[in-house]
């Protein structure tokens, strides 16, 4: 027997674009929709009875989220984050070792500002491994021309910042790079 009386939600679709599903597991399309509740009689919405809070529907499972969901980067992005994050420190380390015992002069206030540009985004969503792997790398390309000089263990310590590592364990990862033969 029908329902003869109660409250059903209608939907409506407010915008749509690419997301990381967390219930697929992958990069999908989403639609943003905004729900309102009416008062339906003979399942015939009648009545505005208020209004749902904006949810992110994946295309695929149908599965719907909070909106938050949106400020994860999906793979292609974060894959295209990390590639340009150990660029940049990369350039970071060897800009530093071409200025070799000159330093960087006003340079590295850039050096810095760019470093967070690029490694800021992407540090949120990293594990720790991740950070720490990406110091190495730039830690390894430094110690190429000897050990540490103070404007690369400056540089160093930006990223590790950038990163989010504290400063222990900053200082505990370079020791280990300069440790490890290469």
């Amino acid at each position: 027997m029908p329902h003869i009386w109660g409250v059903r939600t209608t939907w409506r679709t407010v915008g749509d674009g690419e997301f990381f599903c967390p219930g697929c597991g992958g990069d999908r399309s989403y639609l943003r929709r905004i729900g309102r509740h009416r008062f339906a009689l003979l399942g015939i919405p009648l009545l505005p009875r208020g209004t749902t809070e904006t949810v992110v529907e994946c295309a695929a499972c149908r599965t719907c989220f909070r909106t938050d969901v949106l400020g994860h980067p999906t793979t292609t992005r974060f894959s295209a984050m990390l590639r340009d994050a150990v660029h940049t420190v990369a350039l970071a380390v060897l800009a530093v070792l071409a200025a070799g015992n000159e330093g960087i002069d006003g340079s590295g206030t850039a050096l810095t500002i760019e470093l967070h540009e690029v490694l800021d985004p992407l540090a949120p969503h990293l594990a720790p491994a991740g950070s720490e792997d990406i110091l190495l790398q730039g830690a390894r390309i430094a110690l190429a021309g000897g050990p540490y000089t103070p404007s690369e263990r400056q540089t160093l310590a930006a990223v590790g910042r950038a990163l989010l590592l504290s400063h222990e364990d900053t200082e505990r990862l370079l020791a280990i790079a300069a440790r490890t033969p290469s």
